[in-house]
């Protein structure tokens, strides 16, 4: 893995010039409470370019000398090792992680000033992280106030990502396996729990089986909190109290994908808790799910995501109107967006190392075109809220959302999850397993 790495590092380098220099800083460790952290995961930038996922550090990229990839780390500290685990220390940023040079954390300000010196751009993300701005807007000080003696400093201060996001947001073939492999952990998730979802249980307990399969596929964690929303709590977007009793008759979303590898996936599937669809659940599924397949057709190269919206936005208007939920024509309820109360989301949004991941979605103004490598996702849903009093009643309380992982080929699109149960006979065959 270290060559891969080196390659990407390399390419930073070579996009940056002889002029600029990169800083990471490494994701901050969280308090939970008391003095109990969260649990830690390394910055998807710092991650990428270095494999390292020890917190305390800093990546700089460029620099003054030799140092093309410095390493700022944590001591070996032997006491401190006891409690939480071994650190790469120094000599294994240089050994195992290829620095060319790698010093102590503590001495990254009195270091900081001297990588920077005499380059003209600094690509470094202001604003995400206050006190180590201040000490960058430190360093780059201290370098002006030698300017008497012929030093420069960078007088351009470059977001990073317009560098190393266009990088991530094409997979590479070992990228690609990754997610592979998350979403098959991910599958087998959403599998058992078609299988083992029975009314009595309650959503915390579904919830519990898939993190439990995550971990036992050798899934690092969850890419994000799993929503298991069952009935009325379908509708709810964003989801999360899982704690609600499954009754008989409920459908029940789970939006839930693992990460492997720093990889994400991100599956969304809704089935029946009792095993078959009523005749109302399965009519608003099926319109989910055309819309669905309608826009997994329109992702192809040069298509746009609002083209892939645009298909689930009039196969879901047009389902709408035919229950009667939104009133004609379909023309000028697209146009007035009548379709809102019920489908008020986007239908993608990119995947990587992040569930939401980097990349410019708009390019000189105008909404990207799609290309050979991004993967996006695919999710439109109908969410006909409990209290939605212009909804016929017997809609009232269903939400249905269906979502995949899809990857832009040269040919099209390429379905990354397409062997989670999705039509209506494989839902309800996984149902009775």
């Amino acid at each position: 893995m270290q060559a891969i790495y080196a390659e990407r590092r390399e390419k930073v380098l070579r996009a940056i010039g002889p002029a600029g220099v990169m800083v990471l800083p490494a994701a901050p460790l969280m308090i939970r409470n008391g003095d109990v952290e969260h649990e830690y995961r390394q910055d998807s930038d710092v991650y990428y370019l270095t494999g390292f996922d020890e917190p305390e550090s800093v990546v700089v990229l460029g620099g003054a000398g030799d140092h093309a990839f410095t390493l700022f780390v944590r001591p070996r500290d032997p006491e401190r090792e006891v409690w939480d685990g071994a650190r790469a220390g120094v000599d294994g940023a240089r050994e195992r992680f290829g620095a060319a040079a790698a010093f102590p954390i503590a001495e990254l300000e009195q270091k900081l000033f001297e990588l920077i010196t005499n380059r003209e751009r600094l690509y470094y993300r202001l604003g995400q992280n206050r006190a180590f701005d201040e000490l960058m807007l430190r360093a780059i000080d201290r370098v002006r106030g030698r300017a008497k003696l012929g030093v420069s400093w960078p007088t351009q201060i470059v977001e990073p990502g317009t560098v190393l996001h266009e990088m991530r947001l094409f997979k590479s073939d070992d990228e690609l396996a990754a997610m592979r492999r998350a979403i098959a952990i991910s599958r087998d998730a959403h599998v058992e729990a078609m299988a083992r979802s029975v009314p009595g249980m309650h959503e915390f307990e579904v919830e519990a089986l898939l993190r439990a399969t995550f971990r036992a596929g050798g899934a690092e964690r969850p890419a994000y909190a799993p929503i298991v929303g069952s009935g009325p709590n379908a509708t709810v977007l964003h989801y999360r109290r899982n704690n609600r009793r499954l009754e008989a008759g409920d459908l029940l979303l789970i939006d839930a994908g693992c990460e492997f590898e720093y990889y994400a996936s991100d599956i969304t599937r809704t089935f029946p808790v009792s095993g078959q669809f009523t005749r109302e659940q399965r009519e608003i599924y099926e319109i989910v799910l055309r819309a669905q397949l309608a826009s997994i057709d329109a992702t192809r190269p040069g298509a746009t995501l609002d083209d892939v919206h645009r298909e689930s936005v009039r196969v879901i208007t047009e389902g709408l109107i035919g229950l009667g939920l939104v009133r004609g024509p379909l023309e000028s309820a697209i146009e007035e967006q009548r379709f809102k109360p019920y489908f008020m989301h986007k239908t993608s949004h990119f995947l990587g190392m992040d569930v939401h991941d980097v990349g410019s979605y708009f390019l000189n103004g105008k909404a990207r075109a799609l290309a050979p490598g991004m993967v996006i996702t695919v999710e439109p849903g109908i969410y006909v809220a409990e209290n939605a009093a212009d909804a016929p009643a017997e809609y009232r309380g269903i939400g249905v959302r269906i979502e995949d992982d899809v990857l832009v080929t040269v040919e099209g699109a390429e379905v990354l999850s397409a062997a989670v149960p999705k039509l209506t006979a494989e839902i309800e065959r996984a149902c009775a397993a």
